[in-house]
Parts: C-alpha cells; structure tokens; sequence
C-alpha cells in the first residue's frame, strides 16, 4: 500500500475532499497515517495507544456523511472515552483502565467521519504543561526532538506537527490545547466553557475550566469540527445556544476594523523572554496593517492570590479524580501508584477545608468579572501565548532534592507539612513562570486561540495568543482566518525525524 506522499499536503476537510471525490479511499489514508506512526513515532513518541486494527476495520465499512469522512484522527488519553481502548490519562493507576462506550464528544468525532487511529501521550492526569509521564515516557517535539511539545496535549500536537494525522483532540484546562500549539507551530482555539459536550458522565470539569476541542495545522479544520461538535447537550451544567451562522463561514469572512488591547505584561508569572516579546512586536505591527486599532491595555487581576486559588481548585479535583478512579477500579491508591507531584497535589487537595476551596472559587469567579468588564472595551485581547519558547525535556521536572523531599512527605501523608512549607506557592510559582497567559482565561471560560505566527532564530515556534468576549469565538475565527491569509503557515512544517518514510 502506497504511503501517499501527498498526504501531508492536506489539511482534514482537503482529505475528506479527496475521499469524496474517489480520489482516494478511507482505508489509504489509513495506511498513509499508519506507515508515519510506525516510522516516526519511536522518535517522538506521541501515539501510546494504537488502535489500527480497529480503523482498518472502520475505513472498510460504511462512513457517516461527515464533513471529515474517511479522515485518520486521535484522540489524548485523557478526558475522551473510546469504548473498548484503554485510557490510562498517563498513570500506572489506571493501566487497568478500559473505556466501557464513547464519550458524547467522540460519539460526534465519528458522526463527524474521523476515523479513530488511536490514544495520544499525556502527563499524569494533565496536570504539567509538559508531556513527561513516568509510565509512557516523554513526547518529543518534531521541530526538536530534545524540546518538549508543551502539555496536556502535548503528543497530540506532536503527532500533527509530525504529519501523522492533520487534527487530533485535546482539552484544555490551563492552555493545555494552546501551550502544545506554540511549541509545535499548530493553531489551537479552546472553545468557551460550554461550546462542546462533557456527557455522559461528567459535568463541569475542573469547575468549568477544562474545554476540549482539537489541535490543526489549518483554521477551518478547527473551525469546521467545532460545528460538528458544538450542538448543546441535555443536563449540561452550561448551556451555550448553537451560533447563528457556521464558524467555517467565518473564517473567509472578513472581521473588520477590531479594537485589541495588547499586553506582554505576565497575569501569573514573573517572566517573558526576548523571543516572544518580539514575535507580540510584529504581531502587533501586523494587526495594524490590516486595519485594526491596536492599543497597550491590560485587565488588572490580583495574580498571586488568583495563581493560588487556581492551584487550590486544581489540587482538590485531582484528590477528587484519584476517589473516583480508585471507586472504579477497585484499589485503593497509594503513592507508589504516582509521581510525585500528583500524589502532593493529591495530598493538598485533601487537607483543604471546605471553606478554603469555597473562597478559591469565589476569588476566581470575582476574577473573571473583572475581565469581563475590560472586554466592554475592546474585541480581542493579544498575548504571547507562552513566556518563552519550548524548553528542553526535563526542564521543570522536580529537582533530585524536591523529589526525595516530596517522596519522603508523600510516604507521610503529612500533608500540613506542605502548607508549612508554602509548597503551593513554590507550584505555582514554578507552573506559571512558564504559562503566565493561558490560565486565566480558563477562570473566565472565555475562547482564546493561539496562532502560530512566529518561529525564532533557533526556529523554534512562537505562537500568539488571541482571546474572545465570552460566546464569541466567531470573531476569533474571522481574526484567525485574516491572520492565515496574511501569513501563511500551513506549509512550514518540521524536517521529518531521520527514521522516517523515504522521500517524505
């Protein structure tokens, strides 16, 4: 079977093209997608679970009339139920762990067409914005293979960056779709809290601030599987009316003169490198040109005490998700089944009284009113979308000493022992240095995409990070649309690695 050296030229909808057309059939894309895992994937290490069997299996049989009929896809291990495949959200844990049915959001994915190739790698329950889990090992970015490709979707991002798949899922709950969409050079959109479905069996996760939807390498695929995903669901704890006119409609269509604010001031950390402080410069210079009122402006936040609270929330939902794992498996966890920093986080969780977690959400939820309010003022908001470009794996992993440490208190259960010892802060600290942007727009629920304007003079990506009035990811998508016809990304792409297909 032909590996089609063509395939990587396309993006999804221009597969679906193809395969509607009879150019190409469902199950040569398969085995296009197929031959690059197999070639590539033991050099990054993006794809953990394959199922190829199973898509074999799928682009022979009948396909719904989907607009990505016949296109390979994958999903994160982590969030997105695939009845029958493992998802271990990257844990010993949960290396039991076998999905009893689809979740709504991959019952649409297939409604949609894709075909399933398989699971993508994760940090352990998606809580790094890097993908290093002990059990899977780590992802490795294509454009460097020593980098990381950001998290929690990091072996998404590195499987589209890599030409595996043109999409693949992700979620997103601290800009875990938006960090692996910088560092691979992808554009990412996380939707608004609410756009896509949770159902069956969960609500609102992580109080609302995760959102899943998909990394691409072009806008309209992002745009046209978030029309087919973005239906309302019943019993969802948010309910967002379907929008009147398409979001791929919007994407050739023109936004108009905006108002953006732009700040390369951090909301949650303490640094930005050269690097993207120059790629907002020329960003800026570029909205300008086409005709946008660009001005330096800022939502004012209280960014220590909103870096905590974010934290406080993030720690109970782990404790929370371990209990819900552990009633499901069958086994009670203990700190052998964890790395460290989850089993802490874990710990932390349980020690918050129920008026601590209370006040978090609150702080978070004044929070968000806040910058509701500056969005009265302006259409978009600009941002870098990191604090610097992707750093080298192993970079924020725990020094020898933290983890003995952590270990040492972890065996403990001594969990005031890390209040005394103000680990939340030093977390946080360490954490947002790195993602100082992407957070807050969690806490609001608002869109916000990161477009992959820029690369370095180590030409590593730079991407740029757009956000949206609540409900609003229209615009986004217009502004995204105009920005790719300006400055066209599709075809930058990296080197393939050395193990990879003969003339690809």
């Amino acid at each position: 079977m032909s590996a089609l050296p063509e395939y990587e030229t396309y993006d999804a909808l221009g597969l679906a093209e193809l395969v509607r057309t009879k150019q190409v059939t469902p199950a040569e894309l398969v085995e296009a997608a197929v031959a690059r895992i197999e070639q590539r994937n033991p050099s990054i290490n993006a794809v953990i679970h394959p199922t190829f069997a199973q898509a074999r299996a799928t682009a022979a049989g009948s396909l719904p009339d989907g607009p990505f009929a016949g296109v390979p896809f994958l999903l994160k291990d982590l969030i997105a139920e695939q009845a029958g495949v493992p998802q271990t959200a990257g844990s010993r844990f949960r290396r039991t762990y076998v999905s009893p049915h689809d979740s709504e959001l991959v019952r649409r994915y297939r409604a949609a067409g894709v075909i399933l190739l398989g699971k993508t790698n994760t940090p352990e329950y998606g809580l790094t914005p890097f993908t290093e889990p002990e059990y899977f090992g780590p992802t490795r970015n294509p454009w460097a293979l020593e980098r990381t490709p950001g998290g929690s979707s990091g072996g998404s991002a590195a499987a589209v960056a890599a030409g595996f798949v043109p999409m693949a899922h992700g979620s997103d709950g601290g800009g875990s779709i938006r960090i692996p969409a910088s560092c691979c050079g992808l554009f990412g959109i996380k939707p608004t809290r609410g756009r896509t479905p949770t159902g069956p069996d969960r609500g609102a996760l992580w109080r609302g601030c995760i959102v899943e939807h998909v990394l691409t390498r072009s806008v309209r695929d992002s745009a046209a599987m978030l029309d087919a995903t973005c239906a309302p669901e019943p019993g969802a704890p948010h309910y967002l009316p379907p929008p009147g006119n398409s979001f791929l409609a919007q994407v050739t269509t023109e936004p108009g003169a905006l108002r953006v604010a732009f700040t390369g001031r951090p909301f949650l950390g303490n640094r930005v490198d050269p690097d993207c402080l120059a790629g907002l410069e020329a960003t800026v210079a570029l909205l300008q040109s086409l005709g946008h009122t660009v001005v330096e402006d800022a939502p004012e936040i209280e960014s220590e005490a909103l870096a905590e609270a974010f934290l406080q929330m993030a720690c109970s939902e782990t404790a929370a998700g371990i209990d819900e794992d552990a009633a499901h498996l069958g086994r009670s966890p203990t700190p052998k089944d964890f790395e460290g920093v989850t089993w802490l986080m874990n710990l932390l969780g349980r020690h918050l009284s129920g008026a601590v977690l209370s006040a978090a959400l609150r702080l978070m939820e004044a929070e968000a009113r806040k910058v509701g309010h500056f969005f009265t003022r302006y259409d978009v908001l600009l941002t870098p979308t990191l604090s610097g470009p992707p750093f080298p794996i192993g970079a924020l992993q725990p020094t020898p000493t933290e983890a003995v440490l952590g270990a040492f208190i972890g065996r403990l259960r001594a969990a005031w022992v890390l209040e005394a010892m103000g680990m939340i802060q030093t977390m946080a600290a360490k954490t947002f240095d790195f993602i100082p942007f992407t957070p807050l727009f969690n806490i609001t629920g608002q869109p916000a995409m990161s477009v992959p304007l820029h690369w370095n003079d180590e030409g590593l990506p730079i991407g740029m990070q757009c956000v949206g009035r609540f409900g609003d990811e229209a615009a986004l998508f217009r502004l995204a649309g105009q920005l790719e016809r300006a400055c066209p990304w599709f075809d930058h792409r990296p080197a393939p690695p050395a193990s990879s297909l003969p003339g690809s």
